[in-house]
Order: structure tokens, then C-alpha cells, then sequence
């Protein structure tokens, strides 16, 4: 298993800070950088920080693109940061339009608008890795220099929970539909406030048993939604992993493919729009997926289980899987019948993301 080198203590200070729209400053190794959150700052923060109007606006490669920077020298790096410059029309509600994709097509750009050369990559770089793991819109006023009460390096960051500090928290008998003889046991880890469950259905009977990795989709899951298919997909599961005698389904608390609840839902927005999960993603400054399936390969280490059936069609679970030491004796397809929602999406999985039907 791979281990976590960062701060769990420092990641959840600077993303609450940053909720609350309070400046941050990130060390790296060529300069550092003090940050406003665009998504949680305001007008009246934004002239406390930056009194003289300077602070160019930080953003993602993928938004740069959809915003046409990407043919400027300074931004035609396609993972590297992007940093504007500060027009005397970029003011906080032009940075707000530049930083949210909803609003592309309500607000008519000004621009032009210049990318300049970024001095402190590394700092840029982990900024817009906390926001994604803080669920937040990737975008800050960014000016050289820790003029922020908190200071965090890179390194301090924790990008993903720690498998290997994941433990067992308890476990009781938790009779569900479908499956009346279900256990559910409750894995805790120091890094991330989310409780990762796994439901054990059935009895062991030498055999490996079938798996399911379920991310969460509070949409799905809980409210019927019928833009995805993962409230079928789970609810399907359950059934599969009692018809095939036993097996686990593994409850990963990494919603929206890893950017969180209110990053998906402006993703669903900008599929009302006509973008399909994956531009939508990338527009938002994403990456088109974030998950981190090594937890879930501990859990299963911890549950006694090293060798598993994988109920899945996505080629990726069964990489990350092995990668972190379980063998995937087979991987078993999960077909259900699209609706006129969801028939898209599902067609998106299946052509750019190499879900396997």
C-alpha cells in the first residue's frame, strides 16, 4: 500500500479556511503564493487581500482551454496551472464568471484575457489539488508572497486518505432489502472526515467472493435520481452478490468520481447544457476522474480478502485493485437497462472512459 507523507492536520485547516473564504498561502519549491478562494471570497475580502488591484486569477489547464487561453505560451502546458492577468475589467465578478462554467453562457466575456508566466508551479499546482479535495471550484486571486495566517507546503497536502491508516471501526448485523443476513462493518481513517462501509452478505464458502466497489451518489443512491445509473447499480449488486452465494459490497464515500457533491451537481448543470460527464468535468477543471480505489483494496485486506470476483464494468477497478495487492480472479459484467435519462451518460462511460459493457 502506498502511505500518505502529508499533514492530515494542515489539509483540513487550509480547506476550512478556505470554505469560509479566508486566505491561505502555500511554500513550494520555486516561490510561494497566497490564495483567495474565488467560489467563497467576496468583493470586500477580495480588496482586503489585494489592496492594489494586482492579484491575477489562478485556474486550472483545463479551464484555461475552454476559456481559449491554451494557444498563449504561458498556458499551453496541458497540466500545468494557468495564471491571468489582472485587466482593469478582471474585477471579482468577472474572476467569479471566469472561475464557474454555469456561467459561460450567461455572461459575455470582456477579455481579451493575457495567461503570464506562473512563479511559484508548485504552490499553484497543490492549490488547486486542495480545492478539489475540498470540493471546491479550482480558482484563486493569487499573489507571491505568505500574506495569509496559514502557511502549508505542498507536502503538507493530503491528496488522498492514507489506505494504509485505514482501520476497522466496528461492526454489527444489518438486515437490508434483498439481503436479510448482511453485516455491515464501518472503516474509519485519520485523513478524511467519511466512513467507508462494506456490507458482507452471505456466508463464506472457500470461494472468492463477488465484489462491488459502490461509490457514493447521493443522487442516485437516496433521491432515485435518473441522470446515472448508480442507485440501480447498487440496489443491483446487493441482489447479484446474494444470488451468487456470498460476497461484499464495498460503500467508497467518494462522490461525484472524487470532486464531491456541489462540484457534481455544477457538473450536471453543465450537462443541461449539452456537455457530456467527461467535458463537464474537465470544464469544471477536473480531471475526469479523482477516485482512489486503494482504500478499497484495504478494506478487503482487512476483511480477509485478497483474491475477489469484481462486479464491474470499468477496466480501471480491476488496475487499481491488483496494483494494490488484490487478485481479481474475474471480472463480472454489470448491465442494467438505461432509461431515457441516463442513456448518454452511460453511452460516455462506454466510448471515453472505457467502461466495458
Amino acid at each position: 500500500m502506498t502511505h500518505t507523507t502529508g499533514d492530515a492536520h494542515k489539509t483540513a485547516l487550509a480547506i476550512d479556511a478556505l470554505r469560509r473564504g479566508w486566505p491561505i498561502a502555500i511554500a513550494g519549491r520555486d516561490g510561494t503564493l497566497a490564495l483567495l478562494p474565488i467560489e467563497t471570497a467576496d468583493p470586500v475580502r477580495l480588496a482586503a487581500f489585494d489592496p492594489a488591484g494586482h492579484a491575477p486569477v489562478l485556474l486550472s489547464a483545463g479551464r484555461a482551454a475552454t476559456l481559449k487561453l491554451a494557444n498563449q505560451r504561458e498556458a499551453a502546458e496541458p497540466e500545468s496551472p494557468v495564471l491571468v492577468e489582472r485587466a482593469p475589467w478582471l474585477d471579482f465578478a468577472m474572476a467569479t464568471a471566469l472561475s464557474d462554467p454555469q456561467f459561460d453562457l450567461d455572461t459575455p466575456f470582456k477579455g481579451p484575457f493575457r495567461a503570464i508566466a506562473l512563479p511559484a508551479h508548485d504552490a499553484a499546482t497543490a492549490a488547486l489539488t486542495l480545492a478539489r479535495i475540498g470540493g471546491m471550484l479550482p480558482a484563486f486571486f493569487a499573489i507571491p508572497g505568505e500574506q495569509a495566517a496559514l502557511v502549508l507546503t505542498p507536502t503538507d497536502i493530503v491528496a488522498h486518505e492514507d489506505a494504509a491508516r485505514l482501520a476497522i471501526a466496528t461492526r454489527a448485523h444489518l438486515p437490508v432489502a434483498d439481503a436479510e443476513d448482511a453485516e455491515i462493518v464501518a472503516f474509519r481513517t485519520p485523513e478524511m472526515p467519511g466512513e467507508h462501509v462494506a456490507l458482507l452478505i452471505g456466508i463464506p464458502d472457500g470461494r472468492a467472493p463477488l465484489v462491488r466497489l459502490h461509490s457514493e451518489c447521493l443522487t442516485g443512491d437516496v433521491l432515485g435520481s435518473l441522470k446515472c445509473d448508480c442507485g440501480p447499480q447498487l440496489d443491483g449488486a446487493i441482489r447479484a452478490i446474494r444470488e451468487s452465494g456470498w460476497g461484499i459490497l464495498l460503500y467508497l464515500r467518494q462522490e461525484g468520481r472524487g470532486i464531491g457533491l456541489i462540484n457534481k451537481l455544477r457538473a450536471y448543470a453543465l450537462q443541461d447544457q449539452g456537455f457530456d460527464t467527461v467535458d463537464a468535468n474537465t470544464r469544471l477543471g477536473f480531471a475526469v476522474d479523482s477516485r482512489n480505489f486503494a482504500v478499497a483494496a484495504r478494506m478487503l485486506d482487512l476483511l480477509g480478502q485478497t483474491q475477489v470476483r469484481l462486479l464491474t464494468n470499468n477496466p480501471q477497478k480491476v488496475a487499481q485493485l491488483e496494483a494494490a495487492g488484490i487478485a481479481v480472479s474475474e471480472r463480472v459484467p454489470h448491465i442494467l437497462p438505461a432509461n431515457p435519462h441516463n442513456e448518454r451518460y452511460l453511452a460516455t462511460k462506454r466510448d471515453r472512459t472505457g467502461h466495458q459493457f
